[in-house]
């Protein structure tokens, strides 16, 4: 691959369309190496990563349960597999102006890029494309079962931990498959695989280190947010009441407090406004038949606003942390959001409103 405008629009047009069914990390992590190595000439490289996560690691999860950990809570608490390409609409509309304007600017950073340079690339040998270790894709598989697993079958046989504390053993069972997934991968390719791909331990683990701080350090925050009217955002929570407060209220949030657990809290209040008695499935089918454009809202704000910053989804960091480990210059925390997501994302994101909401 040779990194042109073309290339890389249809790379991250691929990564896109695949982040709804192998998770915006899978796609992520599969297209981010590629990506870097098809334009590892060029001296303009930053952008590329920051669409790359605009897409890939967050708009491209829209479509299914198994793209974004948001919408797979929602799976979990009975949102319907395939409801979620109610998103379809609003996904194609981000990600099509998303990728004009990067087509924009990477033929802007294109162009100046040294005219030498770009002459050598005309005249390279090209070496043909290859993918090495398929093996790996029944491990993909494996996983994706084993999330489907857990949220379509309820074995009714909770594994109490504490008094107060318990997991169903269907989640134990898709843990417990996925680490098994995992080390089944790793212990059947060939380590020169890893190697030449670039393969290392450090993103992953300073990615974990961060959301361990992360989640510890937001459970105050989440606990005032699923208080409600009875917490010290009660204003907030009360406040929220159209499908445009939906969207940017749960999107802000889930730029700066991880777009799953903010989900999941203003998919209770929501369903907390239809009034209906009973359990959680009566609300969700009242929420579903009088406001569903709510849960719409909810939904894309999640999805779409975890893009803002790099801990709005676990996705964002992790490809920060590889191409800076390639060598290429990333903006800080502050400077993503000065610089990037916020002239770029906003705009589009109240084309959104307007337009939907």
């Amino acid at each position: 691959l040779q990194g042109s405008p073309r290339v890389n629009t249809g790379l991250l047009l691929v990564g896109t369309l695949i982040a709804s069914w192998v998770g915006t990390t899978g796609a992520a992590m599969l297209l981010i190496r590629p990506l870097i190595r098809a334009n590892a000439w060029r001296i303009h490289k930053t952008h590329l990563i920051v669409f790359f996560i605009f897409l890939v690691a967050n708009v491209g999860g829209s479509l299914t349960p198994l793209g974004d950990p948001p919408l797979f809570l929602g799976f979990l608490h009975g949102v319907d597999f395939f409801w979620t390409f109610n998103l379809f609409p609003h996904m194609a509309l981000v990600a099509a102006i998303l990728l004009v304007v990067f087509y924009g600017v990477d033929t802007y950073f294109y162009r100046k890029e040294p005219a030498d340079a770009i002459e050598a690339l005309q005249h390279e040998e090209e070496v043909p494309l290859s993918i090495v270790g398929y093996h790996n894709f029944l491990f993909l598989g494996g996983v994706i079962g084993f999330v489907l697993f857990s949220g379509m079958v309820d074995l009714e046989t909770p594994i109490h931990l504490t008094s107060h504390l318990h997991v169903e053993l269907q989640n134990i069972i898709r843990d417990v498959g996925l680490i098994a997934m995992g080390i089944a991968a790793y212990r059947t390719t060939s380590p020169d695989y890893r190697a030449e791909n670039g393969f290392s331990w450090g993103p992953i683990a300073e990615v974990a280190y961060l959301f361990a701080g992360i989640f510890m350090t937001i459970v105050p925050a989440l606990a005032i947010l699923n208080a409600g009217s009875a917490g010290a955002l009660a204003w907030l929570v009360e406040g929220v009441q159209t499908e445009t407060h939906y969207f940017w209220v749960t999107g802000i949030l889930s730029s700066f407090l991880d777009n799953a657990p903010t989900y999941l809290t203003f998919f209770n209040t929501a369903l907390g406004s239809t009034g209906v008695e009973g359990g959680e499935a009566a609300r969700l089918a009242a929420l579903l038949a009088e406001r569903e454009s709510i849960l719409v809202a909810i939904s894309a704000g999640a999805v779409f606003m975890g893009a803002n910053t790099y801990i709005g989804n676990a996705p964002n960091f992790m490809v920060k942390a590889i191409a800076e480990e390639a060598g290429v210059a990333m903006p800080s925390f502050f400077g993503y959001m000065v610089r990037w997501s916020i002239p770029i994302l906003m705009p589009i994101f109240i084309i959104v409103t307007v337009v939907f909401f």
